[in-house]
């Protein structure tokens, strides 16, 4: 490795590491095929969990992964939802966009969060070599108790979608089902018409879908629709988020249908 190129990643994971106060929440890079994307991950010891295409034929794909570590880090109450990773094939493009482990642990681990996730976040930058931050980014101190305005959901106002027994067994159509601790991580589809939203405000940022579920203590349920999209689109306006204000519930009830 030159000297001007170890001096570049050293300054990536310095910032990374915690050193700069922001934490960008995806990194992007030079495009790779699904397949290409699938055999990187699993060459660097994640496990596939599943292959989403978002209905947008074929231009958006997510691929999710998890590994030892991740399900580790997730196995306690109500941090399921950090199990997964994500890496969206963007077709139209032509990148990739990985999620960010240190990003979204701080955000889902909540007080649980442990320095550790950053192996498996180098881990990453190493299998695929060129992802840089993207400027979605918030202060990592803003992280754990984040939430878009006055009045609106924390990481913990979660919604409950169904309540009883063998819940993991209701759902009509599961993406995946992922074991985690005592816990099912459930990935879920949308409805055609409420998934459009990622046009209106970053269709570079579809690896948000597919929603997910907790199925944990006899209750299903999903992190605040208007908590996860802002989480997940840290640059969203007060104005962009009016543009997609009628979203929240939809994806609220197109879920509880996948229950009933």
């Amino acid at each position: 490795m030159s000297k001007l190129k170890f001096i570049g990643v050293a300054f990536l994971l310095l910032t990374l590491s915690g050193f700069a106060d922001e934490i960008s929440a995806y990194f992007s890079g030079e495009y790779r095929d699904e397949a290409t994307v699938e055999k990187t991950l699993k060459d660097a010891g994640f496990e596939v969990v599943a292959s989403y295409d978002i209905g947008r034929k074929g231009r958006f794909t997510t691929i999710l992964f998890t590994s030892d570590e991740l399900k580790k880090f997730a196995s306690k109450k109500t941090r399921g939802f950090f199990a997964v990773g994500r890496v969206l094939v963007n077709d139209k493009d032509g990148e990739i966009r990985v999620a960010n482990p240190n990003y979204f642990g701080h955000a889902f681990l909540q007080g649980d969060y442990s320095k550790d996730v950053h192996g498996v976040t180098d881990r990453l930058l190493s299998a695929f070599g060129d992802l840089k931050p993207t400027r979605d980014t918030l202060d990592k101190g803003d992280l754990e108790g984040y939430h878009f305005s006055f009045g609106m959901p924390y990481y913990e106002d979660m919604l409950t979608i169904a309540q009883g027994e063998n819940l993991e067994g209701k759902v009509k159509s599961p993406i995946f089902s992922l074991k985690v601790g005592d816990a099912t991580l459930i990935g879920v589809d949308l409805g055609k018409r409420t998934k459009k939203f990622t046009k209106k405000i970053g269709k570079e940022n579809s690896l948000v879908l597919p929603y997910t579920v907790l199925v944990e203590d006899g209750k299903a349920k999903i992190l605040d629709p208007k908590y996860y999209l802002a989480i997940s689109y840290p640059k969203l306006s007060m104005g962009e988020f009016m543009t997609i204000a009628t979203v929240p519930d939809a994806i609220e009830k197109d879920i509880t249908r996948e229950f009933h």
